[in-house]
């Protein structure tokens, strides 16, 4: 092969991008070579714009100037060195590289030999016609301009950061300050004459602007206290002064053109000589900050303290402290409190403060919990403190009746607390706390825990063996020990139902005895709850179904859970009216009805078989439940998805405790059949669902939902045919929810499972009008048995309110009378907003989080 000439016709097209591709080297030329001469030009010139020629002296800003010459210099001759300009064969190469097969260098070619044979030239022809048709689609090939192995350091980024900030914030114009530094003699400044400036610069913790004094054209204006103003003069020493009363002028200042002044008071300021100006400048002091107690000192059960405050400053409050010291003078001295107390270190706590927005005016919480602090429940004394920028002190004291702690209502736990407290309070009191702890394990009760009688005996002899006087360690530790002791007969670990249903009625009777808050009033109460419903839990496992039971003599209470419920509100009612002596005979009265209580299953045993309705109506109970479930598995595999490190140890004991009472239901039910013979509460897509995928469990659902639609009961009326408009809903919503889930969509699918759980409960409530309507006129009281004592199954919305026959949430129940659920309520509806507010959540889980809030 040989090298035609490079004006070959077939190359005519390529004139434009064989010109582009010659531009690009020469731009990367240029910027390989030119780059330190541009960044040394950048950096001189952000360093001058900022005023390093009027700040540094004459000598340094000359040999700072000697040294950019140079630099420019050396760069520049570096740079000539080094360009070169591209050629077109150079520049023809590089485009040709662009091309599959090198096109350009083919139509450059010409055959070495077969000159004289047409069948070669055929074939030489046709290959240049091929590669013709390749440059067709020729571009210039875009330049590398990158310069990381020239320049390392990235040094050509800083001086454009240095040169984007002057041009943003300095003054270019200060460049020519250079000319002023540098002259010799009167120069330039002589020639147009003295000149000045001058700006004041609040101090940085007020935010402020700085104000430039020339500009300034009102005559008199304010600045806050502190501020700092330089006054710069430019021309013949002397022509231009100052004459001001706001602060002290410098005595022998550094520079004599330059005067600072810290402006501490009202005054005048004026400028003498030529230009001269006059003004008023009024002062703005920094008040102090100011803090005060919002509302009481409460105290938030089991034995936290919660303090409310609110704090003010001008510019903002920097911190802020609560000091709290024992107020012996007001404590009830007597028994262990008689004697002196040992002084004692104030309890000092960090206030909280606002992560985000202004600190201006603010509110915030202290929780603590100081139940085992030696001051829990006694009178003490609450300084809060707040300090602003300005090292200024804001206080306020308050008189504290009682510090909130935790209170026992076992009488042998509080026995022990008081002996703590005492031997706390003072030291000299150890002999008698033990000769107490004597009496009190001399002739122990039979249900004396033997782990607590031990504990307290190791307190005795720790107690009795200091000879002198007793150690702060060992107090202590005997401290630590009745505390613990305290604590497992008060809320210890109770294997019977019946004695934990007991310890919490006797506890709650005990605590309207002393006069307990209202808090702890319903703490206790619903402990009550929790122990009541696992003691019915426990008679509902022990009654075997179908077995026979002697006729009883005499008339017999039927009473269902709602009645139960109804009796606990009652009881609350009347303590919160503070008639405490009728809440006492309600409470014992509900004792006695539970210990005697004997309860059916349903079924062939108790009140007959179940008519269709209620087992349709508890087949969807169950299908609601366990769609709800899913969503809630499915939530959290995208919550896994999106955070991998999340904690999840609190979050599965959470849920193992919260399925427990519906598995074992589901046992229970699952020991009846339904008309199709398959086994209640163990449906295709219920809790033996182990092992499958989520959409595994969609599809087992849907279908299950589609076999109780062909045994809903109610077709015909209106209400039935309402029902299965919405189960068929359900139904689809299911299908969506399941495809998407196959297809690992798992924020779209929750969407369709919350469409889904909407439309079942709402199908369940038609279901329950048209079955009322069906009963209509039959005997109100009919159904109603003892296997209503059993422990009911039904659902519970996020906001503690239990469904009702009907399946609508809150049907059954009085929601304004449950203190409790308001406080559940208001603790999830402030989770949720807490979570949705994280900004380092995805934005998808927060997406979801906020469609939940919009359903509340």
């Amino acid at each position: 092969m040989t090298k035609t000439s490079p004006s070959t016709p077939a190359l005519t097209r390529l004139i434009w991008p064989l010109r582009m591709t010659r531009a690009a080297m020469m731009a990367e030329g240029v910027t390989r070579a030119f780059w330190p001469v541009w960044t040394i030009a950048m950096l001189a010139l952000a360093l001058f714009a900022f005023g390093f020629g009027a700040a540094a002296p004459p000598l340094a800003v000359l040999i700072t100037l000697g040294v950019i010459a140079v630099a420019l210099a050396v760069a520049m001759v570096r740079a000539f060195k080094i360009f070169r300009m591209p050629s077109r064969a150079e520049a023809l190469a590089r485009l040709d590289a662009t091309l599959p097969g090198r096109p350009i260098s083919a139509l450059l070619d010409q055959p070495a030999i077969g000159a004289d044979d047409p069948g070669a030239q055929d074939v030489w022809a046709a290959h240049l016609r091929q590669m013709a048709a390749r440059t067709q689609n020729a571009q210039a090939p875009a330049p590398d301009m990158r310069l990381s192995r020239q320049d390392p350091f990235a040094l050509r980024y800083i001086a454009a950061t240095a040169f984007v900030m002057a041009l943003a914030f300095g003054t270019l114009g200060r460049v020519s300050d250079i000319g002023e530094t540098v002259g010799i003699g009167p120069g330039a400044a002589a020639a147009s004459g003295p000149s000045w400036e001058a700006w004041i610069e609040p101090p940085l913790y007020t935010g402020l602007p700085s104000l430039y004094l020339n500009e300034i054209l009102a005559e008199r204006f304010e600045v806050p206290q502190g501020a700092r103003m330089t006054f710069r003069t430019y021309g013949e020493p002397g022509s231009i002064g100052i004459v001001t009363d706001i602060g002290d002028l410098p005595a022998d200042p550094a520079d004599p053109a330059v005067q600072t002044i810290v402006i501490e008071r009202a005054g005048d300021f004026t400028v003498t000589g030529p230009m001269g100006r006059s003004w008023a400048i009024s002062v703005l002091a920094d008040q102090p900050p100011m803090i005060a107690l919002e509302g009481e000192l409460l105290g938030e059960p089991p034995g936290q303290m919660q303090l409310s405050f609110t704090a003010q400053d001008d510019y903002g409050v920097q911190s802020g402290t609560a000091h709290i010291r024992l107020d012996a003078a007001r404590a009830t001295r007597r028994f262990g409190l008689a004697i002196a107390p040992e002084p004692r270190e104030a309890l000092v706590l960090d206030l909280p403060m606002p992560f985000r927005g202004e600190r201006t005016d603010f509110t915030e919480v202290l929780v603590e919990d100081l139940s085992q602090h030696p001051l829990a429940n006694l009178p003490v004394s609450l300084v809060l403190t707040v300090t602003d920028a300005a090292g200024q002190i804001g206080t306020v004291s308050y008189e504290i009746p009682r510090l909130p702690g935790r209170r026992f209502f076992d009488p042998l736990a509080n026995a022990l607390i008081e002996m703590r407290r005492d031997i706390l309070w003072s030291r000299e009191n150890a002999t008698r706390a033990a000769q107490l702890l004597r009496a009190m394990t001399w002739n122990p009760e039979a249900g004396l825990d033997e782990g607590v009688y031990l504990q307290i005996r190791s307190a005795i002899r720790r107690l009795e063996s200091a000879v002198d006087t007793l150690s702060p360690e060992t107090r202590d530790q005997v401290a630590e020990i009745l505390w613990n002791a305290a604590m497992e007969l008060e809320i210890g670990d109770l294997d019977d139902a019946l004695d934990r249903l007991r310890q919490a009625q006797e506890r709650l009777s005990e605590a309207m005895r002393q006069g307990a808050s209202d808090e702890e009033i319903a703490q206790l109460m619903q402990e009550l709850r929790e122990a009541m419903d696992d003691y019915m839990q426990q008679l509902a496992e022990n009654a075997e179904p179908g077995e026979d039971r002697p006729e009883q003599d005499g008339e017999r209470m039927e009473m269902s859970m709602a009645d139960l419920d109804e009796m606990m509100r009652q009881i609350e009612e009347l303590m919160q009216q503070g008639r405490m002596a009728e809440a006492q005979e309600m409470l014992d009265a509900l004792q006695q009805m539970l210990e005697n209580m004997q309860v059916t299953q349903g079924g062939e045993g108790g009140d007959g078989p179940r008519s269709p309705g209620q087992q349709a109506m508890e087949g969807l109970q169950d299908t609601l439940r366990d769609q709800q479930d899913l969503a809630d598995d499915a939530f959290r595999e995208l919550q896994d998805r999106l955070n991998p490190g999340r904690p999840q140890q609190g979050q599965q004991q959470g849920q193992q405790q919260g399925q427990q009472p519906g598995q074992q239901q589901g046992q229970q039910d699952g020991q009846g059949q339904g008309e199709n013979g398959q086994p209640q509460g163990e449906g295709e897509g219920g809790e033996n669902g182990e092992g499958m995928s989520l959409a595994e469990r969609q599809e087992a659902l849907r279908r299950l939902l589609e076999d109780q639609q062909g045994r809903l009961p109610g077709a015909g009326t209106d209400a039935g045919d309402e029902a299965l408009r919405q189960l068929d809903r359900a139904g689809r919503a299911m299908e969506e929810a399941e495809g998407r889930l196959e297809n690992d969509d798992i924020a779209g699918a929750l969407d369709s499972q919350s469409e889904a759980l909407e439309a079942l409960r709402e199908g369940m409530t038609e279901l329950g009008r048209a079955l009322a309507e069906a009963q209509a006129g039959e005997d109100p009281g009919q159904g109603q048995a003892e296997g209503n004592m059993a422990p009911s199954r039904q659902l519970q919305d996020p906001l503690g309110r239990q469904a009702g026959n009907s399946g609508s949430f809150g049907s059954d129940e009085a929601m304004a009378d449950r203190q409790e659920a308001f406080r559940r309520s208001r603790e999830l509806l402030d989770e949720l907003r807490r979570r949705s507010a994280e900004q380092d959540r995805p934005e998808v889980e927060r997406d979801y989080l906020r469609r939940l809030l919009d359903q509340f």
